[in-house]
């Protein structure tokens, strides 16, 4: 197709019928043309020449595009320009008359209409601008899902399917089915066979993974695996016997000849050695002789050892003549050759994996992104295509498909089917939007072929956008030159390889410029479009070495420019402006990998620059930050397995010291409390879910604060980084919760997206940006597509990747454009696919030449092997020496303003001068009044006595855990054993064999109390009559939790303790009870208790008047409590028609049960302020039960409160501490917290 075919595009009169195509080169107001069409579709433009069907409405008119991002800005476009349309429709004739009617089309569009049809065209724009939420805005894969669902008899599709965005767990599944089903029955041998190559399912799994979009290009092998292996083994064997037979005799002859040469010194010792060839030769038989043998290495022998070889070292004569030399080189083509079973196993495993992945799908009702356009595609080819078609077809009369060039055969044959692209219908409309110079994307399956072939079926439809709308003159210039140099020369093959014989389907078009006002000026002089920088070197340079030194001088030139705008002598400016520094969010440095990205980030940090890099295939799970959050959740699932809690304590993020994880070794409270923060993280996970959970870990220890006031490592990880990373992982775990069963499918979820994180890959799983501060960013030129800089910077523009032989599959396309896969790397498969690469390289190229707005800085370099590339093909340095690099480019740049060849600046280590950065918030403003509220949620832990140990550690969790380690805590403070134990304590690891455990000598403090805690809740959440009655159960959970603590000694006696304390009957008042006949009880009752401004010192005379007969106490701290007090009941049940409460302690009172008293328990009451807690808990029941109760009363229906102490049950008072306070005390406490007390 010829240039001239082309045709210049007016969005007024750009016809509204048939199909057409839209070639819009970069920055040429595509977006701005797109909302343009759509508001004629809206208005019915042009009459008859329009769209046949008149005016359309947004739900209508299909637009598609291939990005999330993509679609949300063309609706927001699209509404913008639909009301400022209608803003003009309303506006008075003679004040659009003078406007400048060349400077907008819209309104140029307004006076088509007469003006007594403004009105009207203004409701039209301004329903369709509100209607938009409802336009058929979407992305390619979004509408193929509506249409399988909206016509779902037609496509032949079920009616509720499961759209899974990541499919690769079920892909590793049935890769493993596969190993399983063909694998494992194999004989040893054939097993190892197979290990040479995938060692396991996810290496095999690797392999499949780029076949499998192609596999309908792959033959399907008819034997199975074990018959594959078993006749390709018979076979490299009987040839193997072939090869080695003649040479058992040939080694020995070649060395002897060699021997006698070397002895009549006819041998060159500089070229052949007497221990080389020695060497080769020993291998040689070695090989020969061993039937076990297959491989055969001989290094530089296998070229010495030739004729040519032997020519070479013979010093006279000619060296005599013997078959093996001749035979050598044969010898090592034939073992290169020799039958390999891995292709025909691979091509077996993909079909395979791929027909049982389709059928996993149906059976499960699931379908995957890819699967919407193929299923599409099969329905408009199927039995009732033609129908859909046309359904489709009279629900979307037009279609704008974006970005089409990135297209590819699926998705072209479904336009094709639904609007018969080459016949050219005329009631309804195909709109084809793209620019083949940017086709970037064969990576993702877009395919150029297919481009060409829609550009060839609108033939004499194509039109073009001549004008560019972001840069300046010279930058266009500069674009203008750079390709169409080679593009006009007479025996090139186009600027993008695609000419043939005078047709050239991708011909470089010049485009003009609308040009901008301001300019990139350096100490006043403005600076060319293009700045090529090249290294001074004579020898070309290695791939690693250019980077290194690209990296810091780039960086160099990036810190003198932005020092010079701290001076006022670099920036842009304009003929009525003043000169804007620059800063460095004006500069944008383009890459093509994160290993070009790590070593120029690494190089600003050095300079005291800070950036961010994007890119479009990284993921947040390559990050540091998803394995820390692994640890977490580990040890959140699992709090009392102590290795996994002290990895996740020990996380870099959590910010704890090297002293503080090495106290945990010694400080058993210190590390019990961490024990018991994580096992409230596990609750808290169970409750409220994963999201709630994270941002919880991330507040507790302070990680924003922290984070924040990190600087960048030598990676580039800023503090800010860290923390954007951590929210946005946050945010997918949560989102994958709800279809994961539990906590362990959660973990073994984000496990695998760590160990393949780019498998199943989503715009969801791509690392966001985590700041829009004044930053510099690094992009690859991939995910910069479709982007803008003021300024941008090429530093490694001149690397690029050849393809190799190692580069399996290879894809090609033959003369006809058909797509071609193969296996095994031919020379000229190679070629042709390298071919294919360096065309899409300087597509590549067009893209990051056209991204600044100003200027365009490029690194440049010879690099060793000179491989082919975009600079080199374009700037035709391809056979040019390093030497005659630099004199090269001078004359290709020869009389061109806007390019500008230099040396390179030297490398410096000079530091950007950035302003001190004030705080990016305003200072607060100092309150001015006094605050007396002093509102707060409060539980039993705020009530301090005088006599309290300031030094006590509470954990302020609101849990009932947290309470019940509190209360262990405070019960230790008067038990003056657990500092100094008796004399006759014996630990379990002290007792002699079939000495009995007694409850007196088990543990004491916190960990046991929290312990002895938990299972009497576990005993009440299964029921207290039940659990007796399963004693296994209880036998199995008390087992068990000893065993987490290394306590299993005392199993038999816990067991025994725990079947008493159930058993025994229990002194309330006059009534006894056995808990294990209780069947209406509540374990750990929550209470929120309002309480208006109360007065402590008021609350305590108040409790010690009506309770432990008025005896004196330990006062509360005097203080003002207002706002909510909370707390947890051990255990509320009821009985006989009364309710109580109980509470559990695990104080150690002495060695016997004597030493539990009723005067002791009493007093260890009174000193720990129990009292205080019951009345607390109490008040809190007689509230629940007077909003229940329909005749409540105190006295009929509150049976009391009990401590029992459970080292006590054995004691003549069974451990019971009873009291029942009176109902005047609960008036006084309604009259304190309800602020009615004098």
């Amino acid at each position: 197709m010829n240039t001239s075919d082309t045709l210049p595009l007016d969005p007024l009169t750009f016809p509204l019928t048939g199909s057409r195509l839209i070639e819009a080169s970069a920055g040429t107001g595509k977006t701005f043309t797109i909302a343009m069409l759509y508001v004629r579709l809206i208005l019915g433009h042009q009459g008859a020449a329009a769209f046949s069907g008149g005016a359309l409405t947004p739900p209508e008119i299909l637009v598609v595009t291939f990005t999330e991002a993509a679609t949300k800005e063309l609706r927001d476009r699209i509404r913008s320009r639909l009301t400022e349309a209608a803003r003009y429709f309303r506006m008075d004739s003679t004040v659009l008359q003078s406007l400048d009617q060349a400077a907008d089309p819209l309104l140029q569009l307004v006076f088509n209409y007469p003006t007594a049809e403004w009105p009207s065209c203004a409701r039209k724009l301004e329903l369709a601008a509100e209607w938009m939420d409802e336009a058929a805005i979407s992305t390619i894969h979004g509408w193929c899902y509506r249409m399988l669902r909206e016509h779902a008899f037609a496509s032949q599709s079920l009616f509720t399917q499961e759209l899974v965005t990541d499919q690769s767990e079920l892909r590793a599944e049935i890769v493993r089915d596969y190993w399983r089903t063909f694998f494992y029955p194999l004989t040893a041998e054939a097993l190892a066979c197979v290990t040479q190559y995938w060692q396991q399912p996810a290496k095999l799994e690797r392999a499949i993974i780029p076949l499998l979009d192609h596999v309908t290009l792959l033959d399907s092998p008819a034997d199975q695996p074990a018959t594959i292996i078993s006749d390709s083994i018979q076979n490299k064997r009987n040839l193997l016997i072939k090869l080695k037979q003649p040479w058992t005799n040939w080694a020995d002859e070649i060395l002897h000849l060699l021997e006698t040469a070397k002895a009549a010194k006819q041998l060159d010792g500089r070229k052949l050695r007497a221990d080389w060839y020695q060497n080769w030769l020993h291998k040689l038989k070695q090989w020969a002789t061993d039937p076990e043998a297959d491989t055969l290495d001989l290094g530089a022998g296998w070229q010495r050892l030739t004729s040519t070889g032997i020519n070479d070292a013979w010093k006279n004569d000619a060296p005599p003549a013997h078959p093996a030399f001749a035979a050598i080189a044969d010898l090592q083509t034939a073992l290169e050759q020799l039958p390999d079973p891995k292709l025909a196993l691979l091509r077996h495993a993909t079909h395979w994996v791929a027909e049982k992945f389709t059928a996993t799908q149906t059976h499960h009702a699931q379908i995957g992104f890819d699967d919407l356009l193929v299923n599409l595609k099969t329905a408009l080819a199927g039995e009732y295509g033609e129908q859909l078609a046309g359904t489709i077809r009279q629900q979307f009369p037009v279609a704008l498909i974006d970005e089409f060039q990135d297209t590819d055969p699926v998705q072209y044959h479904i336009f094709e089917r639904i609007y018969a692209i080459s016949t050219q219908r005329d009631d309804c409309a195909l709109i084809l939007i793209g620019d083949p110079k940017q086709a970037i994307y064969a990576f993702r399956g877009a395919d150029i072929y297919t481009y060409l072939e829609a550009r060839k079926a609108v033939q004499g439809k194509l039109h073009t956008l001549g004008t560019n709308f972001r840069s300046t003159q010279a930058m266009v210039n500069m674009v203008n030159y750079c390709f169409a140099h080679i593009e006009n020369q007479a025996n090139s093959s186009g600027a993008f390889l695609f000419k043939t014989s005078g047709d050239n389907p991708i011909p470089f078009l010049p485009v003009k410029a609308h040009g901008r006002e301001e300019v990139f000026q350096v100490a006043s002089e403005t600076q060319p479009a293009m700045i090529l920088a090249i290294l001074d070197t004579q020898t070309p340079l290695a791939k690693s070495a250019y980077i290194t030194q690209m990296s810091a001088i780039c960086a160099t030139q990036i810190t003198a420019w932005l020092n010079q705008g701290k001076q006022q002598q670099t920036g842009f400016i304009g003929p009525n402006t003043p000169l804007r520094p620059v800063q460095p969010s004006d500069i944008a440095i383009l890459v093509n990998n994160s290993n070009e990205a790590a070593h120029i980030r690494q190089a600003l940090l050095q300079r005291g620059i800070r950036s961010v890099y994007l890119s479009d295939k990284d993921t947040v799970y390559t990050t540091p930050q998803a394995l820390e959050i692994y640890r977490w959740l580990a040890a959140c699932a699992e709090p009392d397995n102590h290795s996994l809690l002290r990895a996740a304590l020990s996380t870099p993020s959590l910010g704890l010291t090297l002293a503080e994880l090495d106290a945990f070794n010694t400080d058993e409270e210190s590390w019990e409390e961490r024990v018991l923060q994580f096992r409230n993280y596990h609750e808290l996970w169970q409750k409220q879910g994963i999201l709630p959970l994270l941002h919880r870990i991330l507040l507790d220890f302070k990680c924003g604060d922290r984070l924040l006031a990190l600087k960048a490592d030598e990676r580039g990880q800023s503090g800010e980084r860290i923390i954007t990373d951590f929210l946005h992982l946050a945010e997918l775990l949560q989102q994958a919760s709800f279809t994961l069963e539990g906590k362990h499918a959660l973990l073994r979820f984000l496990a695998e997206q760590i160990a393949a994180p780019t498998s199943g890959e989503t715009d969801s799983k791509k690392l966001r940006l985590e700041s829009d501060a004044d930053l510099i960013k690094v992009i690859t030129i991939h995910k910069a597509k479709g982007l803008e800089y003021p300024l941008v910077f090429l530093p490694f523009i001149a690397n690029t990747r050849p393809v190799n032989k190692h580069d399996i599959p290879i894809t090609w396309h033959d003369a006809n454009g058909k797509l071609n896969l193969s296996l095994e790397a031919t020379p000229d498969i190679i070629e042709q696919a390298d071919r294919e690469r360096l065309s899409e390289d300087i597509r590549k190229f067009y893209v990051a030449l056209t991204r600044a707005r100003y200027s365009t800085w490029l690194g440049l370099a010879p690099l060793a092997d000179n491989p082919p590339s975009a600079v080199n093909y374009l700037f035709e340095l391809n056979h040019v020496p390093a030497a005659h690099y630099f004199t090269a480019l001078q004359t290709f740049a020869q009389n061109q303003s806007a390019i500008h060849v230099t040396h390179a600046p030297k490398s410096s280590q000079t530091h950007y001068l950035a302003a001190t950065q004030s705080s990016q918030f305003g200072k607060a403003r100092r309150l001015q009044r006094i605050v007396r509220e002093n509102w707060r949620i409060s539980s039993y832990s705020a009530l301090r006595t005088a006599e309290s140990d300031p030094g006590i550690s509470v954990w302020q969790e609101d849990t009932p855990q947290a309470e019940n380690l509190l209360e262990a805590q405070l019960s230790s403070l008067t038990d003056t054993a657990i500092e100094t134990p008796p004399t006759d304590f014996v630990y379990p690891q002290q007792t002699a064999t079939g000495t009995a455990l007694s409850i007196h000598h088990f543990f004491k403090g916190a960990q046991a109390g929290v312990f002895l805690h938990a299972i009497m809740e576990w005993l009440a959440k299964h029921g207290l009559t039940q659990a007796l009655a399963d004693e296994a159960a209880l036998q199995h959970m008390i087992e068990q939790q000893c065993q987490l603590r290394q306590w299993e000694a005392w199993g038999p006696t816990l067991v025994d303790w725990i079947k008493q304390i159930l058993t025994t009957p229990l002194p309330f008042g006059t009534t006894e009870i056995r808990l294990s006949t209780l069947t209406s009880i509540k374990a750990e009752m929550e209470f929120w208790v309002a309480v208006d401004h109360v007065n402590l010192a008021l609350l305590d005379a108040t409790v010690i008047q009506h309770t432990l007969a008025a005896r004196a106490r330990p006062h509360l701290t005097s203080s003002i409590l207002n706002g909510i007090l909370k707390g947890f009941m051990d255990l509320v049940f009821e009985h006989q028609g009364r309710y109580y409460i109980m509470d559990y302690k695990s104080n150690w009172l002495g060695m016997e049960d004597q030493a539990y008293t009723a005067a002791a328990m009493d007093e260890t009451v009174r000193k720990n302020r129990y009292e205080l807690q019951y009345v607390i808990y109490l008040f809190a029941l007689h509230r629940l039960l007077q909003a229940r109760l329909p005749a409540y009363d105190y006295d009929q229906h509150i049976g009391g409160a009990a401590c029992l102490f459970m080292r006590g049950i054995n004691a003549p008072g069974h451990g019971v501490h009873f009291e029942r306070p009176p109902k005047a005390l609960i008036i006084a406490l309604e009259q304190l917290f309800t602020g009615q007390a004098k």
